[in-house]
């Protein structure tokens, strides 16, 4: 059998076995994310549950003319900072998250999350100068 036959055959099959892969993952809901860190999986799960803010959360919101499409920003592209959060609870793990400010790129935002079973609750939230 000559070379091009057998590259013929190699890729012929190779095109058959990935279109088979496309239709077996294809309905599964895989997803290719890099969602590997322990940060980006925090935060993966924070953005997939119900929001809820507190009263303290929108009194900054409204003070700091910051917007919900900032905090989902934030939860994003944002920083968990391991260290100041509460992880060791039985119930709901406190999490700290740091980020940029979209509106003003000096500005950071500070944001306390709630992390229970079914929801996330903002506590609250601060701006670093």
């Amino acid at each position: 059998m000559s070379l091009l036959k057998r590259f013929a055959f190699y890729f012929g099959g190779f095109a058959i076995g990935l279109i088979l892969l496309y239709f077996f993952i294809g309905g599964s809901g895989a997803s290719c994310e890099f969602d590997y860190g322990p940060s980006s999986r925090t935060l993966k799960n924070i953005r997939l549950k119900e929001r809820v803010f507190t009263n303290e959360a929108l009194d900054a919101l409204k003070n700091n003319q910051i917007d919900t499409s900032d905090i989902s920003n934030l939860l994003l592209k944002g920083d968990v900072l391991f260290s100041e959060s509460n992880t060791e609870l039985d119930s709901c793990n406190v999490y700290v998250i740091e980020g940029s400010h979209k509106g003003n790129p000096n500005e950071r935002i500070k944001i306390s999350v709630e992390n229970c079973n079914k929801k996330a609750t903002i506590q609250k939230i601060s701006i670093i100068k």
